[in-house]
C-alpha cells in the first residue's frame, strides 16, 4: 500500500570503487565501536567508481528529480553534533530529473582529491570520508553513504636528535634518562635507557607508560582527554646509585594514529611517555616527555630514469619534513641488567 502511494523506498543504491579487488582494506572503528573494513585512501589519490540503481519492481517507473553524488570530509566534535564542519564538499550530478524503467549505473570520478587529514576515531571528535549518493524524490530522498578511510604520511630524516633530561628531587633522588629520538613511526621501537645517578629512597618499581592525549575546542570550551594506551614495568626492586635500565618498547600492535596539530581550527591528538617510580610508601615520582609519532609509507620505489635518483614513496601525499643535518651522537647499546622487568603490558597498575 505504502509503494501504491510513492512511500518507501521502490530502489535501491549500490557504490562500488574501482579497483576494490586490488585496493588496500583497513579495519576502522564505527560509531558503534565496532572495527569494520573500508577501503584505503591517500592524498591526491582519485576516487572513482559506479553508482548502481537498482529497481525493487521489474518495469514499474521510478521517477526522479535529479541523482547526484558527494564526496564529503568532515569533522564532528561529539558534544556538538549539530554542528559539522566539512572541510572537503565535492559533487557530482550523475542524471537530470526524469523516470527509470530499469536498473541503471552511473560512473562518477573525483579526480586528484586533497585529502589533508587523516581519518581519525576519538573519544571526544571524529574526522571520516565519506561518499554519500542522493537520489532526489519529490516526498523522500533516498540515500547511500559509505566511509573511506584516509591516512596521511610523512617522512623524516634519520637523524632525527635524541632526549636526554636529568630530573630528580634534591639530595633525594637524581636520575637521567635519554630516548634515541623525539618522532618515531607507527612501526617503530622506542630505544632508551634510565641511569640513576643518586638514590636515597627505596624504589618500589618504576614503569613507563605512552599516554595519549585528545584536546578539543579552544579558549573556555577546551575539552581534554588521556588515555593510557600501553603501560610497562621496566624495573622492579631497588636500584643503587650508577646503576641503568634499558629501556625498548615496540609500538607495533597498538592502535595509535599519528600525532595531530590544530586540525581543521578543531582538536590535536598529542603522546606522551609518562616515567613512573614509586617507593616503598606507594608515593609517585613522574615525568613526562612529548614525542611525536608518525605513518610511514609501507613501500618506496625509485624514480623512473635513473638509480642514482633520490627514492620516493609510491604513494601520492606524502608530507616530507627536513632538518639540518646534523650529526648526534647515539646512545649506547642497553646493557643487561638483572633488575630490568620485562616490556609486557601490565594491566593492573593505575598510571598517574
Amino acid at each position: 500500500m505504502a509503494m501504491l502511494f510513492g512511500f518507501g523506498q521502490s530502489a535501491e543504491i549500490q557504490i562500488r570503487l574501482s579497483n576494490e579487488d586490488s585496493r588496500k582494506v583497513v579495519k576502522a572503528r564505527g560509531d558503534d565501536g565496532n572495527l569494520h573494513d573500508n577501503f584505503l585512501y591517500y592524498d591526491g589519490e582519485s576516487v572513482t567508481g559506479t553508482v548502481h540503481i537498482n529497481l525493487k519492481k521489474a518495469n514499474h517507473k521510478f521517477e526522479h528529480q535529479g541523482i547526484r553524488i558527494e564526496f564529503i570530509g568532515q569533522i564532528e566534535v561529539y558534544y556538538d553534533r549539530g554542528n559539522q564542519q566539512d572541510f572537503i564538499s565535492l559533487t557530482r550530478e550523475l542524471a537530470r530529473p526524469g523516470d527509470l524503467t530499469q536498473n541503471a549505473q552511473f560512473p562518477f570520478e573525483f579526480n586528484n582529491v586533497e585529502k589533508p587529514f587523516e581519518t581519525y576515531m576519538g573519544t571526544n571528535v571524529k574526522l571520516r570520508y565519506f561518499l554519500r549518493v542522493t537520489v532526489i524524490r519529490r516526498l523522500t530522498d533516498l540515500t547511500k553513504e559509505i566511509d573511506l578511510v584516509v591516512h596521511a604520511l610523512s617522512s623524516y630524516p634519520d637523524n632525527d636528535k635524541s632526549i636526554k633530561m636529568e630530573v630528580g628531587i634534591e639530595d633525594c633522588l637524581h636520575i637521567e634518562f635519554e630516548y634515541n629520538k623525539n618522532k618515531y613511526h607507527l612501526q617503530d621501537v622506542i630505544v632508551g635507557k634510565i641511569y640513576f645517578l643518586l638514590v636515597r629512597i627505596k624504589i618500589k618499581y618504576m614503569e613507563i607508560a605512552i599516554l595519549k592525549t585528545e584536546i578539543v575546542g579552544s579558549g573556555p570550551n577546551t575539552f581534554k582527554e588521556s588515555e593510557t594506551v600501553a603501560k610497562f614495568e621496566i624495573m622492579d626492586g631497588a636500584p643503587v646509585r650508577g646503576e641503568s635500565i634499558p629501556i625498548r618498547l615496540f609500538l607495533a600492535g597498538y592502535d595509535l594514529a599519528p600525532s595531530m596539530r590544530d586540525v581543521g581550527k578543531k582538536f590535536s591528538v598529542k603522546y606522551f611517555l609518562n616515567l613512573v617510580l614509586i617507593d616503598e610508601e606507594d608515593r609517585r615520582y613522574f615525568k613526562q616527555q612529548e614525542v611525536t609519532l608518525w605513518r610511514k609509507a609501507d613501500k618506496v620505489m625509485r624514480r623512473p630514469g635513473s638509480d642514482d635518483e633520490e627514492p620516493q614513496t609510491s604513494i601520492p601525499g606524502t608530507q616530507k619534513f627536513t632538518a639540518p643535518s646534523i650529526e648526534h651522537p647515539k646512545p649506547e647499546s642497553p646493557r643487561s641488567d638483572p633488575k630490568s622487568g620485562s616490556t609486557s603490558p601490565d594491566d593492573n597498575s593505575d598510571s598517574s
